[in-house]
């Protein structure tokens, strides 16, 4: 495997990396370039790199929300995974946490101090990256609700400190969706003092429902679909009768219709298709077009 070692760091930019080793669903192509930066200065250096080199990029966490084409990523991807910093403030209750730190991790991690705020994320597979970037929530909880600001890089090697305004949040979207931008950190404000036992107890509880109603066995991005308010899109998808609707090795699923797995030897193709199809399905016999939450990697 080609590799660069960019100068005055230890960080090696990869050539031609497979990325189904990088992603919840387990498939797809290679990304051209591959980096797994773990500090400021090595992240400096990749978009140094990048500029140089007139090549796209792309962000990517704990790659629990993506489908990569089969075709692979063209330019370089850029993973988080290495930051993980965390700096608990106790004077204003707030945690600062790197993009690469898991959510589940943290949720249990605030829960053990009696905090609240995050035990709606204790099931959710992925990173504080993602969550930022696309909102995400679970048991009528989101990252907005909590989130005070979080530190981006864009493109160009800019940095700048968005506020939960500045991101322009809504359900399962954000600002940052629509940019070409690396989230570096958030700051997050929770509730202190409360009970720690009983904060525990939720948050277990938010686990085991979690783990008992959806298929965390099988590849998956989780959700699938945004819930179109006041339907629930596993309900309208069970409805017409799609549960266990296969193309190839990809399924809907039998427990949770909202989550289509890799059954086994599954393509992105398959998963692109089987995605379009429920999409197509629930729009000719409910009404109601179905937009999905999972972010597509590469061309399909």
């Amino acid at each position: 495997m080609k590799s660069i070692c960019l100068p005055g760091t230890e960080c090696h930019i990869h050539h031609s990396v497979a990325l189904s080793n990088y992603t919840s669903y387990r498939v797809g192509g290679n990304a051209q370039w591959y980096v797994e930066p773990k500090s400021w200065d090595e992240i400096q250096a990749v978009f140094e790199w990048i500029e140089k080199q007139q090549i796209p990029f792309t962000c990517m966490g704990g790659g629990s929300n993506l489908l990569v084409s089969d075709k692979g990523v063209e330019g370089l991807v850029l993973n988080t995974k290495y930051l993980k910093e965390c700096e608990v403030n106790e004077e204003n209750n707030t945690i600062t946490v790197g993009a690469g730190y898991p959510l589940p991790k943290l949720a249990w991690k605030a829960a053990k101090r009696g905090w609240q705020g995050l035990d709606w994320a204790v099931g959710i597979p992925g990173t504080i990256g993602g969550a930022v970037v696309m909102n995400a929530g679970a048991h009528k909880g989101s990252m907005s609700d909590i989130l005070i600001n979080a530190v981006v890089v864009y493109g160009d090697g800019s940095m700048e400190i968005l506020s939960k305004d500045d991101l322009e949040y809504n359900y399962r979207s954000s600002r940052l969706q629509k940019e070409k931008a690396l989230v570096l950190k958030a700051t997050l404000a929770l509730t202190p003092d409360v009970d720690r036992e009983t904060m525990l107890e939720i948050t277990t509880q938010n686990f085991r429902m979690r783990k008992s109603t959806q298929p965390y066995d099988k590849p998956s991005c989780g959700s699938v679909f945004r819930n179109p308010y006041p339907q629930a899109a596993g309900w309208l998808i069970e409805n017409i009768g799609l549960k266990g609707y296969q193309i190839g090795g990809a399924q809907v699923a039998h427990r949770h219709a909202n989550f289509i797995i890799n059954s086994g030897n599954a393509t992105a193709r398959d998963i692109f298709t089987l995605i379009n199809h429920v999409q197509e399905q629930v729009q000719e016999k409910c009404s109601i077009l179905l937009h999905p939450e999972v972010k597509l990697l590469g061309q399909f």
